[in-house]
């Protein structure tokens, strides 16, 4: 039995398929941590969400910021955006059962000391309290509050975690560290209008992990979110976001060795592509 981490993989089914072939993807012994972002970008949202939930009991995937936009877009908080690839997802028989599974996805996954988040987690936080929070959040995105959490999400605000933070205002921020969180400022503040590769990163914001005294660090931290990062692993990270939407890799990683897959994409590259969002 094997575990295997994979980056996002926003849609790409046919490279999604091909690397499980290469990794020689058994599912009744292997299992899948998939870093959040199934969807969007990518031609074949559908098929990925649908081959996700059929093989539930051995796929664990975190939440990402396209997966909520999704949730956003079903429930009427937000609008198409001009890259979307979610029609079919929303207009398919299923469509119900599908977002039902996504809804109850969790933001942190834990095993022992490693841990998966779709972006991030504020240095402040340690591994235990973040998860504290994740489970908090989870409830209300199940709830009444989940149209202003997923709307708080579209908003894409330059959030800054403070510890005195209660309520619906901890649950926003702490959603926005999970699912958007780069890089941040000297005061704490996410970066969040940039999304490029850290050496191109405003003056003074520097990469979530690479903040001194980190809390987390105590942990491995597997991740995606930032495409323009690509592949970095150690430093108790796995950064796998490679770009599978952009025409790049998706990226596979087993756990339980730390040897590394990579499958081309076979998509090619996201209409109008950016790597912003």
């Amino acid at each position: 039995m094997a575990t295997y981490a994979i980056g996002d993989i926003h849609g790409c089914f046919k490279t999604f398929q091909r690397l499980l072939r290469r990794i020689a993807f058994d599912p009744w012994q292997d299992r899948l941590w998939l870093v959040g972002d199934l969807v969007n970008r990518g031609p074949r949202s559908l098929e990925v969400l649908r081959w996700a939930v059929e093989h539930e009991g051995r796929v664990v995937a975190v939440l990402g910021n396209h997966d909520l936009h999704l949730l956003a877009r079903a429930g009427g908080v937000a609008g198409a955006r001009k890259r979307d690839t979610l029609e079919a997802v929303l207009e398919a028989p299923d469509r119900d059962d599908l977002l039902g599974w996504l809804r109850t996805r969790p933001l942190i996954h834990r095993d022992g000391e490693t841990l998966m988040v779709h972006a991030g987690l504020f240095p402040g936080w340690r591994p235990r309290q973040a998860e504290r929070l994740a489970r908090d959040v989870e409830k209300r995105l199940r709830g009444e509050e989940a149209a202003a959490l997923l709307l708080s999400i579209e908003e894409r605000a330059a959030e800054r975690w403070k510890e005195g933070l209660v309520g619906f205002e901890r649950a926003r921020v702490a959603l926005a560290g999970f699912a958007r969180l780069r890089t941040l400022d000297s005061t704490g503040r996410m970066c969040a209008g940039f999304s490029g590769p850290p050496a191109e990163a405003p003056r003074g914001c520097r990469p979530w992990f690479a903040v001194r005294g980190r809390r987390s660090a105590g942990v491995t931290v597997i991740f995606g979110h930032w495409a323009a990062l690509g592949l970095k692993t150690g430093g108790g990270i796995a950064a796998l976001d490679t770009g599978c939407a952009w025409g790049r890799q998706l990226t596979g990683l087993r756990l339980d060795d730390w040897r590394l897959f990579q499958e081309p994409a076979a998509e090619g590259r996201a209409r109008a592509a950016s790597v912003a969002s």
